[in-house]
């Protein structure tokens, strides 16, 4: 499922509303630092990598253009969405579209809000860190809670830690949304007690001002993979539930 414009949309998002996309990667194929095997974007070999990352300039020219056209026809969005075809802060220039887009947001469309979809690998990264805190949504994703999990579910690139990604999304003060994704494969399975309670834990030390529980809607490049019901996910984080956090849970 990917994307061919750096701005698309608006389409129905499950957990943001009606949402105007932002692909910030090459509209011809996927670039991530994670290779998830439920990513509805497909394996990273499988993209077409040979054209390059949006400038700055494109994306306010790409966007302002479309605002623009909006605001004459009426059509009405909740959000203005980073997400595309992998990972949105690995562009370079992703501080300066962070700025240009929140200036173009109050001018075409103010009180419509401001998400990044991101795996949280560059929130570490001190300029990436304060883009990410100008927004209104920062979701960050944390699907396992050690680097054994987040190999079989997240394929990641070489150097990811999740104690070192745990500690930069400290810094958020909890002033973040946290996403992540349930689902059983033959090698990892999201309601194991040893994973559940581990991400627990970890949702305790971050407090994040909101969780978005989620699972598979789209076809998968893994194959075998198995969903969860929102009734399920619901029974597996009663615990936290019990204990105030607020979590939106999409079957």
């Amino acid at each position: 499922m990917l994307r061919e414009d750096v701005v698309f949309g608006p389409f129905n998002s499950r957990r943001l509303g009606r949402s105007l996309g932002i692909n910030l990667l090459p509209t011809g194929g996927k670039v991530c630092n994670f290779d998830c095997i439920y990513c509805e974007c497909g394996w990273n070999r499988d993209g077409r990598t040979d054209e390059k990352l949006p400038d700055a300039a494109k994306v306010r020219r790409a966007l302002e253009d479309r605002l623009g056209e909006m605001l004459l026809d009426g059509t009405h969005i909740d959000s203005i969405t980073f997400s595309g075809d992998g990972e949105p802060t690995l562009n370079p220039e992703f501080p300066k579209i962070i700025d240009d887009t929140l200036k173009l947001r109050d001018a075409y469309c103010p009180g419509v809000k401001v998400s990044v979809l991101s795996n949280a690998t560059r929130a570490c990264v001190p300029e990436v860190f304060e883009a990410l805190r100008k927004v209104d949504n920062p979701i960050m994703k944390l699907d396992a809670p050690d680097n054994a999990g987040a190999q079989l579910i997240n394929n990641p690139a070489p150097g990811y830690d999740v104690e070192r990604t745990v500690e930069a999304l400290e810094k958020f003060k909890g002033n973040f949304i946290m996403q992540t994704m349930f689902l059983r494969s033959p090698y990892f399975d999201s309601s194991d007690p040893g994973h559940l309670d581990g991400w627990m834990n970890i949702v305790r030390r971050l407090k994040p001002r909101e969780i978005m529980v989620y699972t598979i809607d789209r076809p998968t490049p893994e194959a075998g993979l198995e969903k969860f019901t929102a009734e399920q996910m619901k029974e597996l984080v009663s615990p936290l539930l019990k204990e105030g956090f607020k979590i939106q849970i999409k079957g």
